[in-house]
């Protein structure tokens, strides 16, 4: 540290969260409501990390929300209603999307298109429909569904300290599902192939192929979206993060941004401050990092020998998500128009994931997206006689590597236009002759602004050794410095919106916890 820097920030604070993404967002406004001093700190100039939009000529961009789980109606809060209406009164509106998803495939002689409604039963009614004799096996996925959004439930009712007992006989299901990929599950179901495709819809969602990913996970997502709905904020997601940040300074807590932790500090295996590239020392003996724990041990932490082996084994054990290449386009056209009438596409080459997961590991045209048209959700979002459309794909980071600085743009625009033009070519409809607007983002973009490790926006891969059961069931285990939490996609509950700011607020709880036993001691 440079001595001679003069110290703007206050210099101790009870908690310091490193970075406002959902995940440190949650962590901070939990504190800041049950008054604990708490400041966090933010590189980027905005709070939201991916959580927020941009503006080019007449569009503002929904920056990476497709529709968010955990939300649910008025009459059926999910956990994120529940948060934003109910504890922190919330000045932000959501909106329900009007159908789950249209499925799209495009290889001769597995070609498809299917759209999807919300609700459980309608949700089966149309894969029997379009497979029939397949509803005893959808009705049984969705019965296990329950049954493990059950043992979720009362997970949370036991703060993280189930009973066994109690486990094997109300909830066996959960515990015989929790080792096995979705794959394994949905044949032992006995479910067609064809019903197992539409029902895998979402698998993008979490970005790993079927017999990979934990079957857990994602039937809980599965269900969440069917029974309550996908949601989006109606003034994008930089509405309601900016709201949260209000509510942190009506609460007492403090953020600051354009400001990078440089240092976590740590004193014989306990955190006792950070210290910011500008010089600041703030004294804490708590820090709630929403950067990934890869980063966190490998960056942060000083001294590094202060980082336990373990800690390392861990980081190093698990799989790095996936990372994002979305085109942005404002058309000079209504949806209507252009024959747009879903929200929600995915369009795939066919519904062998391991293929999809495949091509993401090379640059090149890939065999999937996921696509938006938000005025299909939101109709006053562009001005009158325009839309919004953006395109997603993915890719493993390691596909962008040899990139050199003379060819990204020519690569990106490429790419871009490969999206569009298979955009083009599934929906019917007519596009370059409309775009007003358009960015592209890739994984350097991800990198450059939100500081995201590798551009990677998703965390770990939620294989079913590292899934959402084991890592809750470690819970209290897995810290390996005394006074550090970890908030965010890479945490406990996995990645996407809704599951990192409830992974924020389990780390606040637990900070919370030991900070009031710390004071009953003293």
């Amino acid at each position: 540290m440079s001595e001679n820097k003069e110290q703007r920030i206050e210099d101790s604070y009870d908690v310091v969260v490193v970075g406002a993404g959902n995940g440190g967002l949650a962590a901070t406004v939990f504190l800041a409501q049950n008054g604990v001093k708490v400041l966090c700190l933010e590189q980027h100039n905005l709070p939201g990390g991916v959580a927020t939009s941009f503006v080019r000529g007449r569009f503002e961009f929904e920056t990476s929300l497709h529709e968010m789980a955990s939300y649910g109606p008025s009459s059926n809060k999910g956990s994120i209603r529940s948060l934003f209406e109910d504890k922190l009164k919330l000045d932000t509106e959501f909106v329900q999307v009007p159908e789950a998803f249209r499925l799209i495939t495009t290889d001769p002689g597995e070609e498809m298109d299917v759209s999807m409604p919300f609700g459980v039963e309608n949700f089966i009614d149309t894969i029997e429909k379009e497979v029939p004799g397949s509803r005893e096996s959808v009705e049984n996925f969705f019965k296990v569904a329950r049954e493990i959004d059950g043992a979720f439930a009362y997970f949370g009712k036991t703060k993280g300290n189930p009973d066994q007992g109690v486990l094997i006989k109300e909830f066996p299901n959960f515990l015989k599902t929790a080792a096995y990929s979705v794959t394994e599950v949905e044949n032992a179901l006995d479910m067609p192939k064809k019903a197992q495709s539409i029902l895998n819809g979402y698998w993008a969602y979490l970005g790993l192929p079927m017999s990979r990913l934990n079957f857990t996970i994602f039937a809980v997502m599965v269900l969440s979206y069917a029974e309550i709905g996908g949601w989006i904020p109606t003034n994008r997601s930089h509405g309601y993060t900016t709201a949260i940040d209000v509510k942190i300074r009506e609460f007492g807590g403090r953020i600051e941004y354009n400001t990078i932790v440089d240092k976590i500090l740590v004193e014989g295996g306990k955190v006792v401050g950070v210290e910011t590239t500008r010089g600041d020392k703030i004294k804490t003996n708590y820090v709630i990092s929403n950067a990934s724990p890869t980063l966190t041990y490998n960056k942060l932490i000083f001294p590094q020998s202060e980082v336990p082996e373990i800690a390392y084994k861990e980081v190093n054990a698990r799989i790095h998500g996936l990372t994002g290449f979305v085109v942005y386009a404002g058309l000079d056209a209504t949806a209507e128009e252009l024959g747009l009438h879903d929200y929600g596409y995915f369009i795939m080459n066919n519904m062998d994931t391991e293929e999809s997961y495949e091509s993401w590991t090379k640059l090149q045209a890939p065999y999937g997206m996921a696509c938006v048209v938000l005025n299909n959700g939101v109709p006053d979002c562009s001005p009158p006689g325009t839309c919004i459309l953006d395109l997603t794909t993915l890719y493993r980071p390691e596909a962008w590597k040899d990139v050199k600085p003379e060819d990204y743009v020519d690569i990106k625009n490429k790419l871009a236009e490969e999206l569009i033009i298979k955009f083009e070519k599934a929906t019917g409809t007519s596009l370059r002759d409309h775009i007003e607007e358009i960015e592209i983002a890739t994984p350097a973009t991800f990198a450059r602004y939100a500081k995201l490790y590798k551009g990677i926006f998703y965390g770990y891969e939620p294989e079913s050794w590292d899934s959402i059961v084991p890592r809750l069931m470690n819970m209290g285990k897995d810290v390996y410095i005394k006074g550090l939490e970890f908030a965010g996609g890479f945490g406990r509950r996995l990645h996407g919106y809704s599951s990192a700011m409830n992974d924020g607020i389990i780390s606040a709880q637990l900070t919370l916890q030991k900070i009031l036993q710390e004071r009953e001691k003293a």
